[in-house]
């Protein structure tokens, strides 16, 4: 049956106040009061829990051509957040409800039904667990071993990025799809440690310690089959030399061009795709999503045989989303970044 309200509610979200050049500064997002009326027929209103701060966004906030529009001058930033319905005007979707959507950074959002997913609350697990290893940064990690990389038992692994939200899951799921051995890159010391003592990874290196290249050669003396890149750069051109023949790239992203006003040279090693058989190729979720019930299958029974390990890195109030932003996108992050908006209701 259908819950109506007379109620109004204020919302605080954050927007794109100018177009960042170079790396992204306080002053080009601002904090915007909305208030919300009456729901129409078929509208909820959902008070968020966790807000999601990812590397792609820096992307859309650019005016450029990509695989998503642009973010607009004036407008929320939009992107994963999860909530509880707080009351609705739906048949479908009640109060109470657990919804994720892609409203972004809010801490009220209210909007037709038909862009919130209800999902079901897991007693003991996290809310915010949807918005990395058990939503759509696991998939991000299983589609680029299974269906881009093309992941063979006995392959050799290499992540770069591989202590942020992508990269822990990726080294995870290689060894349980059966990876002979797993190495990543990171940005410090305690993070080099923690893939290997927490997430399963048999070597990895600290590329801020430099040439990514031979830190790579000397953790994998055998060479390397499959290639997850978060980074791009110095770290693709590393792999470049690593591969052995018939190696396999899936590109997830490149962060290392993201903040930089500069050309990004190319790896100077380009030849080696030819001369080795290899094949690199880039990858979007949005054209994998049929993939998703799969990926829910195999991930929900390795969580319940407590093979997944995972790491939230934590950040309290709505307006302090543009710090956790900046945060992440400098590395100070392990695992996932994620707001806090409301805690749950006692």
């Amino acid at each position: 049956m259908t819950e109506t309200t007379s109620t109004s509610s204020t919302s605080t979200q954050i927007q794109l106040n100018a177009r960042p050049t170079g790396w992204p500064t306080p002053a080009d997002f601002r904090t915007a009061t909305v208030t919300y009326g009456d729901l129409n027929p078929g509208e909820v209103r959902v008070r968020n829990e966790f807000v999601s701060v990812d590397p792609y966004m820096r992307g859309r906030m650019n005016d450029v051509r990509s695989y998503v529009p642009p973010y607009a001058i004036g407008e929320t930033i939009t992107g994963g957040a999860i909530g509880r319905v707080v009351e609705s005007a739906s048949d479908d979707v009640p109060v109470g409800a657990v919804v994720l959507h892609q409203h972004g950074w809010t801490d009220v959002i209210q909007a037709d039904a038909s862009t919130f997913r209800v999902v079901p609350e897991v007693p003991g697990l996290p809310l915010s667990l949807r918005l990395h290893i058990l939503g759509m940064t696991g998939l991000t990690a299983y589609v680029g071993l299974t269906e881009i990389a093309r992941l063979k038992e006995g392959d050799t692994v290499f992540v770069s990025g591989a202590a942020g939200a992508v990269g822990t899951a990726v080294g995870q799921i290689a060894r349980l799809l059966g990876a002979k051995r797993v190495i990543g890159s990171a940005g410090s010391a305690e993070k080099v440690a923690l893939l290997t003592e927490k997430y399963g990874y048999d070597a990895a290196f600290n590329y801020k310690d430099g040439d990514v290249k031979g830190q790579l050669a000397a953790a994998a003396p055998e060479g390397i089959d499959v290639f997850f890149d978060n980074v791009g750069g110095d770290h693709l051109e590393a792999a470049l030399d690593a591969f052995n023949d018939g190696g396999r790239a899936a590109l997830c992203g490149a962060i290392a061009g993201y903040n930089t006003t500069d050309t990004v040279p190319g790896p100077v090693n380009m030849a080696n795709i030819i001369t080795r058989g290899l094949t690199l190729k880039g990858f979007t979720l949005s054209a994998y999503l049929h993939l998703a019930p799969e990926f829910q299958e195999k991930m929900t029974a390795w969580f319940a045989a407590g093979e997944i390990a995972y790491d939230e890195t934590i950040v309290d109030g709505i307006e302090n989303t543009v710090d956790a932003f900046l945060q992440m996108m400098k590395g100070a992050n392990t695992g996932k970044m994620l707001v806090r908006v409301n805690a749950p209701a006692e």
